[in-house]
């Protein structure tokens, strides 16, 4: 299995394609801007994206998915409770001052343990609501996807529309009892492990 980062628009969002190193089918998570940047990429290894996943519905996360979907054919995954947000991902990026193309309607809504499979290996989708009601983690292969639930040394806003500071420390207990060697690939900053963010995470002293 190949994790493969790629940074994309003004804040920064880390889009993830995920593949398969012997049959090249890959996932594309959380697509933000920059949908040529991420299609280059996709083109120059040959990739066939089964799956378009958006951790959460935030303008940010999904800004690239309708270029995307387009160039792949793709099927996009979102979370149910996340589709108002996803839904007005135009206007949120408008009141910020960024300019995105409408995401297409989800093909597929995905609950707490369900699983999508990346060529011989296997992602257990985790809800981990608290900075958007929807939010999703991918674990599987000794890592966690953690979308904007947890940060290197941080966790999510709660202060956005559908935020609950509540969930989110239940969602981050859940990260957080994950084996420690988990390693942690966020929506945005550098990527960390259980372990570390056991200790070092200040959002520790908030449970």
């Amino acid at each position: 299995m190949v994790i493969e980062r790629i940074v994309v628009g003004p804040l920064q969002t880390n889009c993830y394609v995920i593949y398969d190193g012997e049959t090249l089918n890959a996932v594309v998570i959380d697509p933000g801007d920059e949908p040529e940047k991420i299609i280059r990429f996709i083109e120059g290894r040959r990739l066939t994206v089964n799956y378009i996943i958006c951790t959460h519905g935030h303008f940010d996360h999904v800004g690239a998915v309708s270029r995307v979907k387009t160039k792949t054919g793709a099927k996009v995954v979102l979370n149910r409770a996340d589709l108002e947000i996803y839904n007005a991902a135009v206007d949120q990026a408008a009141f910020w001052e960024y300019e995105i193309e409408q995401p297409p309607e989800p093909d597929m809504f995905v609950v707490e343990g369900n699983e999508i499979q990346v060529g011989g290996n296997f992602f257990r989708v985790l809800h981990t609501p608290g900075h958007s009601p929807g939010g999703i983690c991918l674990y599987g292969g000794g890592i966690i996807l953690s979308g904007d639930t947890v940060f290197a040394g941080s966790v999510g806003r709660t202060d956005f529309f559908g935020g609950n500071v509540e969930a989110l420390k239940q969602s981050f207990r859940t990260i957080m009892g994950l084996p420690e060697p988990t390693r942690i690939f966020p929506g945005h900053g550098e990527a960390s492990s259980v372990g570390i963010e056991r200790k070092e995470n200040f959002f520790v002293y908030e449970l």
